[in-house]
């Protein structure tokens, strides 16, 4: 770093109330650690921001220095798009602050608040917005890029519950918008991703849910996963809005209710929540007993914010990870039996296939309400590649990409942009399909020198 740099940088830590961390400092290498561990990447600065003020000085340091510029939320994204190497990254992850206000069921959320902590402050009240399924993922970087989760069938996408926000641009300015003020970008941010500004504060329609619902696990021999899957996709259209089913293929997990001698062993497992009437649950779930006999299963009442947790232990962090993605209308049989040959061919024990059940209100939504066009997705396919050993990065990273090719002429063409990889890029306007030339424009209106570039880029026009 030439010295005329380091006085900058030495300006911009004075002027900042949170920390700024370079090489060597205490701290500097816990910051660039993100929870995918096949991104390995040395920030010249993190700015650690504590408030709007640190946001705006670290946005316009980057600006006029034209520094490379990452943004951190939650740090889960897959394609590491919160680290970047040589650059200034903005690390959101202390600004935690989550302000309920259960009469008006209003959430506001800074970005550096995981799905656990939201659900922490919302759940003392009843109230919840359609996020994740991981408690540890960023709300931030989840919502920006659609957001879905187990309320999404009953209530909509993330962006379909978002009602404001408030963003630093890229010339510095904090940016109130709402469907009256800025409505361009406030359609832009509803699954635009990080491609218009730094969000600092998320406002969000709340709603009655919990703090119990009807949730479980059935798990069944893989030998049954063809006849299981087929069932499944037959039954998904009658299912009630409050009932959400998600099928994962794997190796079984130690579970507590399965015996010892099925752990290890591939299965599939259907994942459930229903958020209707607590009295009503086993009867609402008895469809997705009748799959197939099952190995074991584990249903009933149980606290919301503890059904968010649950596959926490599969997902935690430091492991090296990898997916691939599709949407689907429909699971044909056709598509089901490539799944099963992949699973059979598992290069990992932590490596899984799941289909995430959407529709239901998601798809009530007209397409260019919001960025977020994906409204005909029925299900959202992962391959997700996890393992430990870096020399296994090519046979678990080919498995996926070997699904994922097997598993495209089923597909819809349209992707979920959380869900890209860093390698692709090309397949951006995929993700936005009609969509598309409205958010270059935007890009171009609100971001026409392409500061934020490091993420799934949407490029301005003017480029």
């Amino acid at each position: 770093m030439s010295q005329v740099t380091k006085s900058a940088v030495d300006a911009l830590k004075g002027a900042m109330r949170g920390q700024l961390l370079q090489d060597g400092d205490p701290g500097y290498e816990q910051a660039r650690h993100i929870w995918n561990a096949t991104i390995d990447r040395r920030p010249s600065v993190i700015a650690c921001c504590a408030g709007v003020a640190d946001v705006r000085r670290a946005v316009n340091f980057a600006r006029e220095n034209e520094m490379l510029l990452a943004v951190r939320g939650g740090g889960h994204n897959i394609a590491g798009s919160a680290i970047c190497d040589g650059g200034l990254v903005i690390d959101l992850s202390p600004m935690k602050s989550v302000r309920i206000d259960p009469r008006a069921c209003r959430a506001y959320v800074e970005p550096g608040v995981t799905l656990g902590e939201f659900d922490h402050e919302a759940q003392a009240f009843g109230l919840a917005t359609p996020l994740g399924i991981n408690s540890t993922t960023g709300v931030a970087g989840l919502t920006l890029g659609g957001g879905f989760g187990w309320l999404s069938r009953r209530y909509g996408m993330s962006v379909d519950n978002l009602l404001s926000a408030d963003v630093v641009t890229a010339d510095g300015e904090l940016v109130h918008t709402d469907a009256t003020h800025d409505p361009d970008l406030y359609w832009a941010i509803r699954g635009g991703s990080g491609n218009f500004g730094v969000v600092t504060m998320f406002e969000f329609e709340l709603h009655r849910v919990g703090p119990e619902v009807y949730a479980g696990l059935v798990v069944l021999p893989f030998e049954q996963a063809a006849q299981a899957l087929h069932r499944y996709n037959a039954a998904t259209q009658a299912m009630p809005d409050e009932l959400s089913v998600w099928a994962v293929m794997r190796l079984a997990p130690p579970l507590p209710f399965l015996s010892s001698d099925v752990h290890g062993k591939p299965v599939i497992a259907f994942a459930l929540c229903y958020t209707g009437p607590l009295d009503m649950g086993a009867r609402a779930v008895e469809v997705v007993r009748s799959f197939g006999q099952s190995y074991g299963e584990h249903l009933g009442p149980m606290p919301y914010a503890a059904w968010q947790t649950a596959f926490d232990p599969l997902l935690t962090p430091g492991a090296r990870n990898y997916w691939k993605s599709h949407n689907f209308a429909d699971l044909p049989d056709a598509l089901l039996d490539v799944a099963v040959a992949a699973i059979e061919r598992l290069p990992s024990p932590q490596c899984e296939i799941f289909f995430g059940q959407i529709g239901g209100a998601t798809a009530r939504v007209p397409v260019e309400a919001t960025a977020y066009s994906s409204r005909d997705a029925q299900y959202v396919m992962n391959v997700h590649a996890r393992w430990d050993d870096p020399s296994e990065d090519s046979r678990c990273i080919d498995w996926a990409r070997g699904f994922f090719e097997a598993s495209a002429p089923f597909a819809l063409g349209s992707v979920y942009v959380n869900f890209l990889t860093q390698e692709e890029g090309p397949r951006v306007s995929a993700a936005y399909g009609p969509n598309y030339e409205r958010l270059m424009a935007a890009k171009t209106h609100y971001d026409r020198g392409n500061l934020f570039r490091h993420n799934q880029n949407i490029r301005p026009s003017a480029l």
